[in-house]
C-alpha cells in the first residue's frame, strides 16, 4: 500500500494547476488553484524548490525519469502525488514541458495539473508501492533512486511500453 500523508484532497473536474520553475525547479511562478491545493501563499513558493510540494509516497525514481526527459527538451506526463502544508495529500495528471526564451534558449519548465481518473491512481498507486519498496530496500537515497529507475524500467520493459504510454493506457 502506498503511504500517502494524511487525508486526501481531490481536485475539481475543472480545476487546473499551473506552476512554473527556473532550471533547477525552483517556482517562479504559481496559480491560485496551486496555492489552495498545497495549501501555501505566494510568499512561501516563489523561489523555493518545486519539491516543497514532494510527498514521501511518490517514489524517486519517476522524478528521475520525469527530470530526464524534460532537460533533454521532452515533455512528459506523470501521474504524482503531492503534500500539502497540512500534511495531506492530492493527485495530479501533471503534464511538463520545458520552456524557451525568445533566442530559443531553454529557460525553465512549465507544468499543467489536472484532476487524474480514480481508477488509474489505484493502478499507479500499486507500481509507485513497489518502487518505493524497491528505494527503501537501499541504505543510500541516490542508490535507492536508481534501484528503483531499474525497477520501473524494467516493469515498463515487461507490458512492452514507454512511461508516457503506460500513463495514457490507465
Amino acid at each position: 500500500m502506498l503511504p500517502v500523508e494524511g487525508k486526501e484532497h481531490v481536485m475539481g473536474a475543472h480545476d487546473l494547476i499551473v506552476s512554473k520553475t527556473d532550471l533547477k525547479g525552483h517556482i517562479t511562478y504559481a496559480n491560485d488553484t496551486f496555492l489552495r491545493m498545497a495549501e501555501l501563499t505566494l510568499a512561501e513558493t516563489i523561489g523555493k524548490p518545486h519539491s516543497v510540494i514532494r510527498s514521501r509516497a511518490m517514489p524517486r525514481s519517476v522524478f528521475q525519469l520525469l527530470w530526464e526527459k524534460i532537460q533533454s527538451g521532452e515533455e512528459i506526463f506523470a501521474y504524482v502525488v503531492n503534500r500539502s502544508k497540512s500534511n495531506n495529500h492530492y493527485w495530479v495528471l501533471a503534464h511538463v514541458t520545458p520552456s524557451y526564451d525568445a533566442t530559443g534558449k531553454l529557460c525553465g519548465y512549465h507544468s499543467n495539473r489536472r484532476k487524474p481518473n480514480s481508477a488509474a491512481i489505484a493502478r499507479i498507486s500499486q507500481l509507485y508501492a513497489e518502487l518505493l519498496a524497491e528505494e527503501q530496500g537501499v541504505k543510500n537515497a541516490k542508490q535507492g533512486m536508481h534501484a528503483g529507475y531499474a525497477r520501473l524500467t524494467s516493469t515498463l520493459q515487461n507490458i512492452g511500453m514507454d512511461y508516457d504510454r503506460f500513463v495514457f493506457s490507465l
